[in-house]
């Protein structure tokens, strides 16, 4: 049972009245032990943030004379024998206890007699004894408070475990700094002015100690507080005030808008969490809208988002009501399963239609990935990428808008997205949000300047492409679904007459890995597909035999301009020609097209690089597809990455050839290398140390690193049998060589004349 409540101060608490006005006489305040310990000075950043916001509010009302009055809702709890013993509020008392020495030591009123002094805790005898030496220190008005208290004779070296002590210290800091500028005098009486004080409160009644218990467990038995999206549409619901759809929010966020989201409900059988995800989401899309980056916690970004000091504040809240009404009554998984496709679903129902979406974590379900989760991240990267929010966005703007011939539209969009790797960074999203616009509701790729421009006049080309010829639309459709080339066509010439057959191909080539490593000596011979990797002039990109780097073959094939692509598309398009036209199986019609390739360069002498790396497999075997050439170009030194970078360990293409070709196994030390490419690289022998390396002239060997001469003479007598001389330092195995379009080639197989010598050198003992 309760009483009537009475408008209060904390000082106010313990003024006198008439017996006959109903309101009780409190000599003093003790926290009772159902309560919790006193929290709002614990660490963490959620805990600061609500810390921050009480104490601005506080300094409002008392900061100057002219300062507007603020009230703290109820007070519950129970008067017995002059003592109250608060319910609920045991918080905000405790922080205006503070705040009451706080500034009575600032004003030197610390010496009074005053009411709000006898404020006690029955959690803990240590807390009410900090209590009651608190309200007597009087601390230099110099330096940090709390370590002036610390320091103190009174202070109990165990009270540095009691969690309500150490709150209270923190609070104290928290209030000596935000309260350090202000007219102490004039804060002190506006606080305990007691006709009209600065701070006051509802104390709310009741009528025993028992039904208090019963009341304050019944008040908390949900068993936890409130949770942080019930917290965020209080925020919100204050923060749109302003706005005449105030009232419409608070209907809808518990209704219209909680049905749309409980099909996607968490296992708590809430959509709390969910809801939170989505409404971030429509915030960041706001803040990239005013081309910013929201930080902090989500309410703050609400409040800079919606509030009325926003001046786009309206056009906000628009886009928040459509992006959650746009979804109300809708078939949801329905609605995305008819426009998106993964690649799984795409090759099993060989459907051209929709836009297939990408990546290991890819669902057609948008609107769920976002909701499950959006914020989430693992390491520096986001689990719903800034791409899924672009599609994400596109989808919701489609559907508010009504935009026509969205379907191609948004495959344009899905090209760009997938070309643009290196363009999808955070402090371009202002810009591609702005671009999506033009894409998905204009339709026009007039003013696409941020996404990657070789994509952006690949689709140019493609569009006029289709136009000349509608009925290729599927085929180039399927093709640009390939999870090799994610809509990038660069590597194909666009000829009508050829370009079905060509994507036949492809996909007949590239559905089968374990081609692939025939398909890197095939392609090979049908031109120099390579091309230089980046801006770089030392390295080049080949395609992968590996089936697990998938993405080496979408780096050649993609990410460059048709004019540098133009040595690549013309050996796929000479390679996908002798595909189409053969009869035999893939594989052995790339074993036919490099083996009448090797005849013809034997037939003409002609030993060069590439001869080397089709004729034999283990110069392919790099799994990156990257070689560095010595000089920035491809001869006779070359480095063969399993890895991207120099730093790590990779093969010489020449030498591992070599070693396999010979037999020598384990008489000579397995050739792996670290460092530049200008550093020497040496197959060494074993027990010798005997070295072999290739050079533009041949092969290059050091003779044994000891002084044995029995060593010395056996691979002296070998490397005289092969015609080697000595220059310099080192023994020089010749391999003839004639000029060819100005280079110095070689006229006889330099892997099975260097395989014959180190050979020779194992039989030798060497």
């Amino acid at each position: 049972m309760t009483r009537e409540s009475y408008v209060t101060s904390f000082a106010g608490l313990f003024k006198r009245r008439e017996s006959d006005t109903g309101a009780p006489v409190v000599d003093r305040i003790e926290i009772p032990l159902i309560q919790r310990d006193y929290a709002q000075g614990r660490q963490g950043a959620a805990v600061e943030e609500i810390r921050t916001s009480f104490l601005d509010v506080l300094h409002s009302a008392v900061a100057g004379a002219n300062a507007a009055p603020i009230g703290l809702d109820f007070v519950y709890g129970e008067v017995k024998d002059g003592t109250l013993r608060p319910l609920d509020g045991q918080q905000r008392l405790t922080t205006l206890f503070l705040l009451h020495w706080y500034l009575a030591w600032r004003t030197g009123h610390l010496g009074g007699e005053w009411g709000w002094k006898r404020f006690s805790y029955a959690t803990r005898p240590s807390a009410r004894l900090f209590c009651e030496r608190l309200v007597t220190a009087t601390p230099p008005d110099v330096g940090t408070p709390s370590e002036w208290l610390r320091d103190q004779p009174w202070y109990l070296y165990v009270w540095r475990y009691d969690p309500t002590i150490q709150s209270m210290l923190v609070m104290i800091d928290a209030i000596h700094k935000r309260f350090a500028d202000v007219a102490a005098e004039t804060a002190w009486q506006r606080l305990v002015d007691p006709e009209e004080p600065a701070i006051s409160f509802h104390l709310l009644l009741i009528d025993e100690m028992g039904s208090g218990e019963d009341l304050y467990i019944k008040m908390n038995s949900r068993g936890k507080p409130l949770t942080e999206f019930e917290n965020f549409k209080v925020h919100i619901e204050e923060t749109i005030e302003w706005s005449d759809r105030a009232s419409d929010f608070s209907h809808k966020v518990d209704g219209a808008w909680s049905d749309v989201l409980w099909e996607y409900r968490g296992a708590d059988n809430i959509v709390d969490d969910e809801f939170m995800r989505y409404i971030e989401f429509i915030i960041e899309i706001c803040e990239w809208r005013e081309e910013r980056f929201g930080t902090g916690r989500l309410w703050r970004r609400a409040e800079r988002t919606f509030g009325a000091d926003n001046p786009r504040a309206g056009e906000h809240l628009d886009f928040l009501f459509s992006a959650l009404d746009t979804w109300f009554g809708a078939d949801i998984r329905a609605a995305f399963e008819v426009i998106f496709a993964t690649p799984a679903q795409a090759k099993d129902s060989g459907s051209t239609e929709k836009v297939v979406l990408f990546g290991p974590d890819a669902g057609a379900n948008l609107f769920e990935a976002c909701c499950r989760t959006f914020g989430d991240t693992r390491g520096n990267t986001r689990v719903f990428s800034l791409s899924q929010s672009l599609l994400l966005y596109a989808v919701v703007q489609h559907r508010i808008g009504g935009t026509g011939d969205f379907p191609r539209r948004l495959r344009v969009l899905r090209n760009l997205i997938e070309a643009s790797n290196n363009e999808m960074r955070q402090p371009n999203m202002p810009k591609l949000l702005k671009e999506v616009e033009l894409i998905v509701v204009d339709g026009t790729l007039d003013g696409v300047v941020t996404f990657n421009q070789n994509q952006v006049e690949d689709e140019r080309l493609k569009a006029t492409f289709l136009a000349d010829y509608p009925e290729l639309t599927l085929i180039v459709h399927r093709l640009e679904d390939h999870p090799i080339l994610r809509g990038s066509l660069p590597a194909f010439e666009l000829d009508p007459e050829a370009f079905e057959r060509w994507a036949e191909a492809f996909g007949g080539i590239f559905s089968e890995p374990a081609c692939w490593p025939a398909l890197t000596g095939a392609l090979l011979a049908c031109g120099e597909y390579q091309r230089s990797r980046g801006g770089s002039e030392r390295s080049f990109l080949f395609g992968t035999g590996s089936k697990d780097n998938e993405n080496t073959w979408r780096d050649l094939l993609t990410g460059a301009s048709r004019d540098r692509l133009r040595p690549t598309r013309q050996a796929l398009a000479r390679l996908l020609d002798e595909v189409t036209n053969s009869k035999p199986q893939v594989g052995e019609c790339l074993d036919d097209l490099r083996a009448q390739w090797l005849v013809a360069r034997e037939a003409a002498l002609l030993f060069d690089w590439r001869y080397y790396f089709v004729r034999y497999d283990s110069m392919r075997e790099g799994k990156s597809g990257i070689y560095f050439g010595t000089d920035g170009r491809l001869g006779y030194a070359v480095c063969m990455l399993d890895r991207t970078q120099l730093n790590s360990v990779y093969r010489d293409p020449y030498l591992l050839a070599l070693w396999r070709e010979s037999g020598a196994g384990d008489r000579a030390k397995d050739p792996w290398f670290t460092g530049y490419e200008t550093t020497p690289r040496w197959l060494r022998l074993t027990q010798s140390d005997v070295g072999i390396r290739s050079v533009d002239r041949g092969w290059a060997l050091q003779s044994p690193a000891s002084d044995d001469l029995v060593q010395l003479t056996a691979f002296e007598a070998v490397v005289a049998r092969h015609h080697s001389a000595k220059e310099d330092d080192e023994w020089l195995l010749v391999v003839p060589q004639e000029l060819s379009a100005g280079q110095a080639v070689d006229t006889v197989d330099r892997i099975q004349v260097g395989a014959a010598l180190l050979k020779d050198l194992v039989e030798a003992g060497l």
